[in-house]
């Protein structure tokens, strides 16, 4: 199993250095087309831009790994900003740190109900997090009242901590990097990690293994959980805003952005290096839409359209590994 693993990581490689010619490729060929979409303060608003993307990404990828999915994740986001605006607005004295617990907290807690009813109920992973979703959506109108929390009713140190610059970067920014750093570092190194890709890749040889596979994937959506309900305040923070329809299908961005970065739809495949990648690339394409004059609305399309052929390719992909099985036995 450890050397399956160990060839999976190696086959991940390959494919996250083709890629990042790709997205190299592609940055060189806007630059060259709008030369100061390359310019530092340009490349920094991007960073900034996709920044959320990328820690809600790493999350959703950790999902997916175990052969699940979280389309509830946007609505984890939008409940936990509208709980910080409010506790914020209720308590402007308090500081950010209490907000960043309760964010975190309230996200892993909402995770964890998702993971429960997967692991404990054996229920469809899609069908539970469809049903969360409208869950938290309806949860942030009971909590709001329908009502907006505009930015003259937060307070100062509340709106400036993801705009903290440091080094030419903002706090978001560096929280999205050191999460990547450390998604990376933990997925190839880890014990933990090499569960996680076993529960996904072949749930049975696991549990022979001693690996719990609902276990996993009850770890898994509560770490995404917990990521997505800090975002939801960095989101609040950065827009200075909540409302009821906070990063409504923002979800669909995330599942594209995985399957771009070669995570494997049907589990035990992809990479943090990858995902991050694929964020990128989708940052990139999402920035230079209005360059050559393309409504921002096509993203939808695009990211549909990602969707659809990665699937297709992960399930080309394992089709030609398995005939290869099949042949060499």
């Amino acid at each position: 199993m450890i050397a399956a693993w160990l060839k999976t990581l190696s086959d991940s490689g390959r494919r996250d250095l083709a890629f990042a010619a790709l997205t190299l490729a592609l940055f060189i060929a806007v630059t060259c087309a709008f030369p100061g979409f390359a310019a530092p303060r340009n490349l920094s608003g991007l960073l900034d831009d996709t920044a959320i993307l990328i820690l809600l990404a790493l999350g959703q990828m950790l999902v997916i790994l175990v052969r699940g999915i979280d389309l509830s994740i946007a609505a984890n986001l939008a409940l936990c900003g509208m709980l910080a605006a409010l506790a914020n607005r209720a308590f402007p004295g308090a500081g950010v740190a209490p907000l960043l617990a309760l964010s975190l907290g309230c996200g892993a807690l909402l995770g964890a109900c998702n993971g429960l009813l997967v692991w404990k109920l054996r229920l469809p992973p899609i069908v539970v997090t469809l049903g969360t979703m409208s869950i938290y959506r309806g949860a942030i109108y009971l909590l709001s009242h329908g009502a907006w929390v505009n930015e003259n009713e937060m307070s100062g140190d509340f709106l400036a901590f993801t705009r903290a610059q440091w080094l030419g970067l903002s706090t978001l920014s560096w929280l999205a990097l050191g999460c990547a750093a450390l998604f990376i570092l933990v997925l190839r190194g880890s014990r933990r990690a090499r569960d996680l890709y076993a529960a996904g890749g072949n749930p049975e040889a696991a549990s022979y293994a001693g690996i719990d596979p609902g276990r996993m994937q009850f770890i898994a959506y509560t770490i995404c959980g917990g990521i997505a309900g800090l975002a939801g305040y960095l989101w609040v923070a950065r827009f200075a805003v909540a409302y009821t329809d906070i990063a409504l299908g923002f979800e669909l961005q995330v599942i594209a952005a995985c399957l771009i970065g070669g995570v494997a739809i049907a589990g035990g495949v992809g990479s943090a290096f990858g995902v991050v990648l694929g964020c990128l690339f989708i940052g990139i394409i999402r920035s230079s839409l209005p360059l050559v004059g393309i409504s921002a609305f096509w993203q939808m399309f695009i990211n549909g359209a990602v969707i659809l052929v990665a699937v297709l390719l992960s399930a080309r992909r394992r089709e030609g590994q398995r005939s290869i099985l099949e042949a060499r036995t």
